[in-house]
């Protein structure tokens, strides 16, 4: 493996997401409800200038056909980083689970995983790799 291979996906964009949702949290606090986070977020990804789209659906194929559902990301930043966030006790795999359909729904590489709902701001950074297709 060389050292481009070993350098994680868009690092730099992660860290300022995360580093978003962290200015959010300490101003916050836990307790509220997802939407509450959801348009605080919006207003300090805004503030930091990283770009975003909020809930966009993404179309779901099935045997190559477009299925009329979709799936809605609470967000897509810089374009190809999907973040998913959730005010919960604690994130599980079923939370896990649907970042990593949302990426492979996508074909975009990397999302992120952020739980509000915690004492202290969770977050987890997921790849989709080819092994995982």
């Amino acid at each position: 493996m060389n050292t481009i291979e070993r350098e994680l996906l868009f690092k730099d964009e992660v860290y300022a997401i995360v580093g978003a949702a962290m200015e959010v949290s300490n101003v916050l606090g836990s307790g509220f409800l997802e939407a509450v986070y959801q348009e605080a977020l919006q207003i300090e990804l805004s503030a930091r200038k990283i770009p975003f789209v909020v809930q966009s659906a993404i179309n779901i194929s099935y045997k190559g056909r477009i299925l009329r559902a979709t799936c809605i990301p609470d967000f897509i930043c810089y374009h190809q980083v999907i973040v998913e966030i959730k005010a919960l006790k604690a994130l599980t795999s079923i939370e896990e689970a649907q970042l990593l359909n949302y990426l492979k729904a996508s074909g975009r590489p990397v999302g992120v995983l952020i739980n509000f709902g915690a004492p202290k701001l969770e977050w987890k950074r997921m790849v989709m790799t080819k092994n995982r297709k």
